[in-house]
């Protein structure tokens, strides 16, 4: 009927070593998640930049869209002016170009 103390004293609270083995899996989780996706999301992002403060005159581009074009003018930081076909040009923002195919030299303007 009655419990004996040595029994009722093993049931006891559940110890810091139990805490660890359950934080322990999510902090590897964070971390493999952290060095597989994030890192090399950031690096892409880096260079991407990068090659868009890269961009000049005569370079064969690709826009968000699609449109292939060579970049005539360089009008500011943020805007290029870009020939798409034959006397047919556009500005572009930086921020749209997707790719650089090419990097070309200079195109040289003719004399009229």
């Amino acid at each position: 009927m009655f419990i004996t103390p040595a029994y009722a004293q093993a049931a006891g609270t559940p110890g810091a070593g139990d805490f660890i083995g359950m934080v322990l899996p999510l902090v590897l989780i964070m971390g493999v998640f952290y060095f597989l996706l994030i890192r090399p999301q950031q690096r892409k992002m880096r260079e991407h930049q990068e090659m868009l403060k890269k961009v000049g005159k005569g370079d064969t581009i690709i826009t968000n869209g699609g449109l292939i074009g060579r970049v005539v003018k360089v009008i500011d930081d943020s805007e290029l002016q870009v020939e798409i076909g034959e006397n047919i040009k556009v500005r572009v923002l930086r921020t749209g170009i997707a790719d650089v195919r090419a990097k070309g030299e200079p195109v040289k303007t003719e004399a009229k």
